[in-house]
Order: structure tokens, then C-alpha cells, then sequence
């Protein structure tokens, strides 16, 4: 039988891409990441990938017609593929229901701010430009809405007065690496229910 198969949606450098590659290949992760889709040929994650020896689907939006016709040729490289979880990992595009609808419970984003706190871009900039002590990371389901999904796990950060965008950022984007391989692990396991906007995971011993 086949393993677990994951696929990444990626528009940037690919620090969760790559973590996720990192783990799987270490088998902290039992799944195998079976495509990265990306919507910028340029993206550093498109090299991490290919250096990876990890197929890419790599397409520019402004050539379709509208989201839908270029995200229906995704779920078909999805469904060709036999693809048991979507990760969205530094995706800057709002999906449509064509993906949402077909893989409804079975795709994930990680957001840089403690949900539904500071959604949309710029959270970690937002974040400070409120002044709030605290913030961090949070992995939820995708809904179709912006950030708006059920949450799955989050992890806190304390503020320092020091901080800047760019080390506060620093240490969201450790944080993140940490989190995410973790929480795609309990997808491989099986042990994450997901109930409305209540998501349970089977054991204990997994939540932090």
C-alpha cells in the first residue's frame, strides 16, 4: 500500500517546505511529500524542490482564465498523485472552493500570529504595531476564508521591547519549523478529529 503523501503549496524561500522535506527524510515524519506547488517560477522553494528531487508544479497565474481553471488543474495533479493532506506553507494565494470543497479537512495552513488575532499579511508587523507582549504561530484548517479556518495547534512567543520585525520574525520562523513538521505527524497517525470548529488530537502526550 501506499504511504501517506503530502503536498506543498509554497510562494517564497521554503523554510516550512524544507523542514517538512528535513523531517520526512529523517523519518521524524512517516510521509512521503510528493509535489510542491508553486505560483512563482522564480520562488526559492521552486530549487529547494528540485534540489530535493521533489516534482513541481510551477504555473503563473495571469495566464488562466481565473482561479478556478488553474486550481482545477491542481486537484488533478492532486488527485493523479493520490495525495492524503495540502499543506500550505508560505501560499500567498486565497484559495477558491475548487481546492477548499475537494480537500476540506485534509488542508492546512500555518499563520505567523496567534489566531484569530492579526489574520491576512504583515501578522508579525501588525503585531508589533499594536504592542502586544505576546504573540506566535498557529496551524489551522483552510476554510476559504482569510485565516479564518478551525484551529489546530498554536504555540506563544513573548515580545521583547527589542524587537523588531526582522528578529521577531527570526523566532516566529523557528517556531514554525518546529511546529509544523509535528503537527503534519499527527495527520500521518490519524489522531486529529476535526468536529465544526473543534479539532481534537488522540493523545495526550501530543499536546503542548
Amino acid at each position: 500500500m501506499p504511504g501517506y503523501r503530502i503536498a506543498v503549496f509554497a510562494s517564497g524561500q521554503g523554510s516550512n517546505f524544507q523542514a517538512l522535506v528535513d523531517a520526512a527524510a529523517s523519518g521524524k515524519l512517516d510521509a512521503t511529500i510528493e509535489l510542491l506547488v508553486s505560483d512563482r517560477p522564480q520562488a526559492p522553494v521552486v530549487e529547494k524542490a528540485e534540489a530535493a528531487g521533489i516534482e513541481c508544479h510551477v504555473f503563473k497565474p495571469k495566464e488562466y482564465a481565473s482561479r478556478e481553471a488553474y486550481e482545477q488543474e491542481i486537484v488533478a495533479k492532486l488527485e493523479e498523485r493520490e495525495i492524503d493532506l495540502v499543506v500550505l506553507a508560505g501560499y500567498m494565494r486565497l484559495l477558491t472552493s475548487v481546492v477548499v470543497d475537494r480537500y476540506a479537512g485534509r488542508l492546512i495552513n500555518i499563520h505567523p500570529s496567534l489566531l484569530p488575532a492579526f489574520p491576512g499579511k504583515d501578522a508579525i508587523g501588525q503585531a508589533l504595531d499594536y504592542g502586544v507582549k505576546m504573540t506566535g504561530i498557529t496551524v489551522h484548517f483552510v476554510d476559504g476564508g482569510m485565516d479564518t479556518g478551525a484551529i489546530i495547534a498554536q504555540r506563544a512567543i513573548t515580545v521583547s521591547p527589542e524587537d523588531t520585525t526582522e528578529t521577531l520574525a527570526a523566532s516566529i520562523h523557528e517556531l514554525e519549523r518546529e511546529l509544523y513538521p509535528e503537527v503534519v505527524s499527527w495527520f500521518t497517525k490519524g489522531l486529529v478529529t476535526l468536529d465544526g470548529r473543534k479539532v481534537t488530537i488522540a493523545e495526550n502526550d501530543v499536546r503542548k
